[in-house]
């Protein structure tokens, strides 16, 4: 059934999000702290909305897909935030970011004490799988995700994985698989080209093997052709690394592979690559010319 939908964020996630949702009948009420995403939402039919809470207001389910907690925080709890509509009346909220534990409970608890559900619902695939509605969506709540079913399965495979923030301890383990993936695919490609194998053959010539990947499907093809145009920022990376290291240190929890991804990723943004895909971490790693090259 048609809703109306707040969408808060209308960066590269948000725009998949905000274009799949019109696509499958939804009214998608929208906002971004730039007003250049607004208008540019405009085209694919989001209807255009001052604030936060302008979108809560108007919308059956709202939705935030920001970059950062403290933006997550601002959303909710802001001066301009969700929760300052008032009471939320059984609204909805759910959020697609991938959003620090601690803030995750501060804004359930703010939004339930306004009469609001709440759903942590962070996802990976990246803006296309938005768009096409194939997201996997790690979901953490009570009744409420549930209730929201319906509308996250339009996006993607919904795993409802416990209680509130049990979506973001999920995401935080994808996180783990994924990005220290992008550093030992960014390897493998180089042993390839020093060994002269032609490179393009590698993801076809090892899907139906134990190293096969997404990453190497999707990402190592970027780096193969030297494609560092963002689907995803290197900044993010470095910042969803940076929370996972913060998570695991209270925990005393050994994360080796994924502290040396950490230390790539912050050599790729402090040599001014904050804004290419993660892809380009594979700049880092010499390239060596092959035998008899």
């Amino acid at each position: 059934m048609p809703r109306t939908i707040g969408f808060i964020g209308l960066g590269l996630m948000g725009t998949g999000f905000t274009k799949r949702l019109a696509a499958t009948g939804h009214r998608v009420v929208g906002y971004d702290v730039d007003p250049g995403k607004r208008e540019a939402a405009r085209a694919w039919g989001v209807e255009e909305v001052g604030s936060p809470a302008e979108a809560a207001a108007e919308a059956d389910i709202a939705c935030i897909c920001v970059t950062t907690s403290h933006a997550v925080e601002e959303v909710v709890i802001g001066a301009h935030g969700l929760t300052s509509i008032g009471l939320l009346d059984g609204r909805t909220v759910v959020d697609f970011s991938t959003t620090e534990m601690a803030v995750t409970h501060r804004v359930a608890a703010a939004i339930a004490a306004r009469g609001g559900a709440f759903v942590d619902a962070p996802v990976s695939g990246g803006p296309g799988a938005a768009e096409n509605g194939t997201l996997a969506i790690m979901a953490g709540g009570e009744a409420a995700v549930e209730a929201a079913r319906p509308l996250l399965e339009e996006l993607g495979q919904v795993t409802h994985m416990g209680p509130t923030g049990a979506g973001q301890a999920t995401k935080l383990v994808n996180q783990a698989l994924c990005l220290t993936n992008y550093c030992v695919v960014a390897e493998g490609l180089r042993l390839a080209e020093a060994y002269g194998v032609d490179a393009r053959k590698i993801p076809a010539a090892l899907a139906p093997g134990l190293a096969n990947s997404a990453v190497l499907q999707a990402i190592y093809p970027r780096m193969v052709e030297r494609d560092f145009a963002p689907r995803g920022y290197a900044r993010q990376v470095l910042k969803d690394l940076e929370m996972l290291q913060e998570a695991t240190r209270s925990l005393h929890l050994a994360m080796p592979m994924a502290a040396q991804a950490t230390t790539l990723f912050r050599m790729l943004v402090a040599q001014g690559h904050s804004e290419l895909d993660g892809a380009a971490v594979v700049t880092l790693l010499p390239e060596v010319a092959p035998p008899g090259g």
